[in-house]
């Protein structure tokens, strides 16, 4: 009997997104940086990786193999053999490009000075909680949740309950923290809280070295917390991203909490200001954003409509 020609399924690519940070003392940022960008680019990855004197904080993209081996030779390099990474769905698409470079900070708080940092990681931080136990403080005594993210952030998401101050950009949160208005909380055990836990390491020390009494921060941020706890515990709504994504959801029975700033419905879907010089995000359902230029507070008023520009996301400052 003649042989039939057996065809076999051509595998697809699966991708993979990874959210990673240490803080640890480096002593030539500028040569870690060309071994970044030289490695990412011969996997092609795509997205965005800071480092300066203190660590490295980034995102990457792309084939989850190619991630894989990305991940394997990075922390072959001693100072990063401790890297703290999460995975999510996504891949090199949701970055429009790869951007390795150098700060003075990782996280841009404007306070490189006060931050203390050793082969341990930041000196004088808050208290790191995993979320099963950031479940039983919560059990055993009164907490309160401080949003480390820019304010616009918390508008699809926050951890029930939580105080949000008014930031629009990291480097905001020194002056909040000097203009007394959070006094009130430095005899409160306060929780502090972010997108993948990176900000709240220097938030808390900040916080610490100002007199605020019981500081903690959980580890690894709502990225990790929702691995674990999804929309079955004290988090509500989408988690706001700083790519193409725009949001991501820990589960199909995410609540949905922003609305949208033109009509009011129920949306986790943002975009920026239509004015092509802001940077304002802005909550904006699917249908009002197809129907009209959509402008922030300030351009409304003034009444200026320059021309509008495609949906974007803001820089995560």
């Amino acid at each position: 009997m003649p042989c039939r020609a057996v065809h076999y399924a051509r595998p697809v690519p699966v991708s993979r997104i990874v959210l990673f940070y240490v803080f640890v003392p480096l002593a030539d940022p500028d040569a870690v940086r060309l071994w970044q960008r030289d490695l990412a680019e011969s996997l092609g990855l795509r997205g965005r990786v800071l480092l300066s004197p203190h660590g490295v904080n980034g995102t990457l993209g792309g084939e989850v193999s190619d991630v894989k081996r990305w991940l394997r030779k990075t922390r072959e390099y001693a100072p990063f053999r401790d890297l703290d990474v999460k995975w999510s769905d996504g891949g090199a698409d949701d970055f429009p490009r790869l951007s390795v470079k150098v700060r003075d900070e990782v996280v841009t708080f404007g306070a490189p000075d006060e931050l203390v940092v050793d082969g341990s990681g930041v000196v004088g931080g808050g208290t790191r909680l995993t979320p099963e136990e950031l479940h039983e403080l919560v059990a055993r005594e009164d907490v309160v949740f401080l949003d480390g993210r820019n304010e616009f952030e918390s508008r699809i998401g926050r951890f029930r309950d939580a105080v949000v101050p008014d930031v629009a950009t990291t480097r905001e949160f020194v002056a909040e923290l000097d203009s007394g208005r959070w006094d009130h909380l430095k005899d409160e055990t306060v929780v502090t809280y972010c997108t993948g836990g990176v900000r709240c390491e220097v938030l808390s020390s900040l916080m610490v070295s100002r007199g605020f009494g019981r500081v903690y921060q959980l580890d690894g941020g709502v990225a990790r917390y929702g691995e674990r706890y999804g929309d079955d515990g004290l988090w509500e709504g989408s988690l706001y991203v700083f790519d193409r994504r725009g949001s991501v959801e820990f589960s199909d029975h995410a609540a949905v909490v922003g609305r949208c700033s033109v009509c009011g419905e129920a949306t986790s879907r943002m975009q920026n200001c239509s004015d092509l010089q802001c940077r304002e995000q802005l909550v904006v359902c699917e249908p009002c954003a197809g129907r009209d230029v959509v402008l922030c507070d300030p351009h409304r008023a003034s009444g200026d409509r320059t021309l509008p520009r495609a949906p974007g996301v803001a820089s995560p400052a």
